[in-house]
């Protein structure tokens, strides 16, 4: 299994970005995935994650009303739509499965230790 997160650079702030997360030997369909991102010097965060089948999505409260994620299950991908960016959405975002329908979210917070794979990053930079 192979996740693959892809579609980042570097973008002024206000600006946008869409990742695509992909998989070889996974049915991404069957699977609730989810975005990661780490910064510099900064713990793991999880952004966003959608659940299947229901489509149900979480998002962290640092990117609501900004990020956007959605399945194209026609082409076993996942997205996410990143708007109005900020500097501090600086980081390298990673996608991952936890290998089951649904997003494991605790106090709010999306649980890294639930996923059962994860993919090579892409670095998203945000700077004037």
């Amino acid at each position: 299994v192979q996740l693959q997160a892809s579609g980042g650079g570097l973008v002024q702030p206000g600006g946008s970005l869409r990742l695509s997360c992909t998989a070889s030997e996974f049915n991404l369909p069957d699977y609730a995935v989810a975005f990661f991102r780490q910064a510099p010097g900064k713990e793991r965060e999880g952004v966003s994650c959608i659940s299947s089948p229901s489509g149900r999505t979480y998002y962290a409260d640092s990117v609501k009303g900004r990020l956007t994620i959605s399945r194209d299950n026609a082409k076993n991908t996942v997205y996410l739509q990143m708007n109005s960016l900020k500097t501090e959405d600086t980081a390298v975002y990673y996608c991952a499965s936890p290998g089951v329908m649904g997003c494991t979210v605790v106090h709010g917070t999306l649980v890294a230790a639930a996923m059962d794979y994860w993919g090579k990053g892409t670095q998203v930079t945000v700077s004037s």
